[in-house]
């Protein structure tokens, strides 16, 4: 007997003694872990939905070329913006100094759809074509006007790091719904910009919360966790022995030190101890008939793409995880917006639309909340000050384009109302916090009163800001 197998005996042995039989250490974390599992453990008042399926489209996709109608800036082509709303602008340092900012119309056709009349773009045709289906919000604004704080700011509302991510904070206040899977799951797909802004983990960081609420990257194919299967080809029986040493081990630590950090690692271990088992069959694709990939598309074959990733958030959210992110880059565009922008809308429009009508027809979209949108828009004057076939447009906070579906919220209602030049929102603005207030709303979650306490003030996911946009909600 060597001297680790000689160390399992030992506190084998001693487990037994104060358990009663071997392993029930983990059975009685396994127990302690199923007690948690309660969908609704700290609900403020019943739900609407139980989880968040969230389509993150990192970059800001233009709302005037793809949902927000604006013949009126082609009749200006060419103007000053400025000169048309007489407003101050809130320029980047891109176009802060141009003594111009032309006005440029889209290139692209827009057409009625649905029954309720929703003006669509030439490039979404899928979505187009499901327009009744979702909520269309118009007037979304936001805060900050460069990326790396305006992504910041919409997933963990604030522009500065160091805040729990929206995931985090569900994973805290209302616990998991299953015992074999994270939470919490991010997926990352890209699209082929060389200027594609960076997705750093803290997006999906828990922040001052508990580690354990943190979201978890999967990867794209058939391991999407490193490290699950045991090169070793232990046996179950061996691989919780094994884990049972490194708990007691974990658990004398934690009666020494009180360390919270050393409750996560145990309450990790097990979780990856489970995962062994639940994420094999969840990357198994080969029970997924041929009219699943009729509906999201040939590329839903393809590990990375955004269609394979929203086929896999479905089953995630067959399994009950609590919140999905998929982030999705590459919608930067300050120039050649007509070269990149129908790519980004054909890499995800279809698997977009695929995804929502895949939840309906299995009964998950009813307590499934679907969010599409990025982290602000794009103007509508000319990026570089010049009209130009190949023209870009700047980042924009003042007014964007977001879509819901599922989870209580009104399909085919079109909210909100922005000027003729799409600069600034006119009627029913929905800030990010009020996004955020309702989307907790939904989860059964009062958003003023999940709060965590952190270097002696009380904090929320929504500071001291928000509303519930009960508008939006059926």
């Amino acid at each position: 007997m060597n001297e680790i197998e000689s160390t399992i005996d030992r506190i084998s042995r001693r487990r037994m003694l104060q358990l009663g039989a071997a392993g029930l250490g983990g059975m009685a974390m396994a127990d302690l872990e199923a007690a948690r599992v309660n969908p609704e453990r700290h609900a403020h008042h019943a739900p609407r939905a139980k989880r968040v399926i969230y389509l993150f489209q990192s970059g800001g996709p233009s709302q005037v070329d793809l949902f927000d109608h604006k013949p009126e800036l082609v009749k200006h082509q060419g103007k000053d913006i400025f000169e048309l709303v007489k407003q101050d602008g809130r320029l980047t340092g891109f176009t802060n100094k141009h003594k111009i900012h032309p006005v440029v119309g889209t290139r692209y056709h827009f057409a009625r759809h649905g029954q309720n009349g929703a003006w669509m773009s030439e490039l979404l045709p899928h979505l187009a074509g499901i327009t009744d289906e979702y909520c269309t919000i118009r007037s979304t604004s936001t805060s900050p006007v460069n990326h790396d704080p305006a992504m910041t700011f919409m997933q963990t509302g604030h522009n500065l790091p160091g805040r729990p991510s929206f995931g985090s904070w569900l994973s805290y206040g209302l616990g998991s719904m299953n015992r074999n899977l994270p939470e919490f799951v991010v997926m990352v797909s890209k699209g082929d910009l060389g200027n594609m802004q960076p997705l750093n983990n803290r997006l999906w960081g828990s922040g001052f919360l508990s580690g354990k609420h943190a979201g978890v990257r999967f990867r794209s194919g058939t391991e999407p966790v490193l490290y699950l299967n045991d090169p070793a080809k232990k046996s179950m029986r061996d691989r919780r022995q094994i884990l049972d040493v490194v708990n007691q081990l974990n658990e004398e630590e934690l009666a020494r030190s009180g360390d919270p950090a050393v409750a996560t690692r145990i309450a990790q271990y097990e979780m990856a101890f489970r995962m062994q088992s639940s994420v094999p069959g969840l990357a198994d694709l080969s029970d997924e008939p041929e009219s699943t990939y009729k509906l999201y598309g040939e590329d839903a074959r393809k590990p990375g793409t955004f269609a394979f990733n929203c086929l896999m958030a479905r089953r995630l959210a067959e399994r009950d995880v609590r919140f999905i992110q998929l982030y999705h880059s590459g919608w930067d565009h300050h120039f050649n917006l007509p070269d990149h922008l129908p790519k980004r809308c054909k890499e995800t429009d279809r698997a977009s639309a695929a995804l929502i009508l895949d939840l309906k027809q299995r009964g998950l979209l009813e307590d499934t909340i679907v969010v599409w949108g990025g982290e602000f828009g794009r103007t509508t004057f000319s990026q570089d000050g010049k009209v130009k076939e190949s023209y870009g447009r700047d980042h924009h906070a003042n007014c964007f384009t977001t879509l819901v579906a599922g989870g209580g919220f009104k399909p085919g209602l079109i909210h909100g109302e922005t000027d003729d030049f799409c600069y600034s929102v006119l009627k029913d603005e929905v800030t990010v916090h009020d996004l955020h207030a309702t989307l907790m709303h939904q989860l059964g979650i009062d958003h003023e009163r999940l709060t965590f306490r952190h270097q002696g003030r009380d904090y929320r996911l929504t500071d001291v800001h928000g509303h519930v946009v009960k508008e939006l909600l059926a």
